[in-house]
């Protein structure tokens, strides 16, 4: 990595990206045991092979800080060092109840009319099942520029994401939704995750990408 980094906590993005945000460059985990906060989170872009330092926060995050992904997108960040009976005053790293979100790239309004918007989606999925969505973007540009994941949102603790995974389903056909004249409008059929052992049965996010900017994600069970 371009910075050393104890404490981080790293979360899969729905582009396939991996974040690395909040802890310390110096120290061990535990009350006070960290040095030298660093605020600047830090993506890895495994098609590239490469490593992105992102713009900083204005809050040290370190022991004990945590790291979500939300369905729009955007991480929710929150706490830091709760000592014990939480101690706000007197030490080098005090207590932080706070909350903040972080908004990676792929929000930017840069990317406004390449972002897709889930119109419809079956709410339960099967192992090996045929499903259907349908989705909205301005400007389309090609379908192998277009993915639809699954993303099991993780218990996080200790800089730890119990339970975290990310599946890209594969497509079998994607149509334009002709209702009304529209031309921005798709319909997708897509294949459910092979196995259980893949995609364990419960509730998941299903986000669709397209050229690496993803839509919101929708709520899909799977049985």
């Amino acid at each position: 990595m371009p910075i050393p980094r104890v404490m981080g906590d790293m979360l899969l993005l729905p582009t396939g990206d991996i974040i690395i945000i909040n802890g310390a460059e110096l120290g061990v985990a535990g009350f006070d045991n960290g040095r030298v906060p660093i605020t600047r989170p830090i993506i890895y872009r495994p098609s590239e092979d490469r490593f992105f330092i992102m713009s900083p926060s204005s809050k040290p995050r370190m022991y004990h800080s945590t790291a979500i992904l939300l369905p729009d997108g955007r991480l929710l960040i929150g706490g830091s060092n709760a000592h014990i009976y939480y101690n706000f005053t007197n030490v080098d790293f005090p207590t932080d109840l706070s909350l903040e979100a972080y908004s990676p790239p792929y929000l930017s309004t840069t990317y406004r009319l390449f972002r897709p918007v889930i119109l419809k989606v079956d709410e339960v999925l099967t192992h090996g099942g045929l499903f259907y969505l349908s989705f909205f973007v301005k400007q389309y540009l090609t379908s192998d520029v277009l993915m639809v994941q699954i993303f099991a949102p993780p218990f996080v603790t200790h800089s730890f994401s119990m339970k975290q995974r990310m599946i890209v389903l594969k497509i079998i056909k994607i149509t334009h939704d002709n209702r009304g004249g529209r031309r921005d409008w798709f319909n997708v059929t897509a294949v459910g995750p092979s196995s259980a052992e893949i995609a364990p049965p419960g509730y998941y996010l299903i986000f669709v990408v397209h050229a690496s900017v993803p839509s919101s994600g929708a709520w899909v069970k799977i049985e």
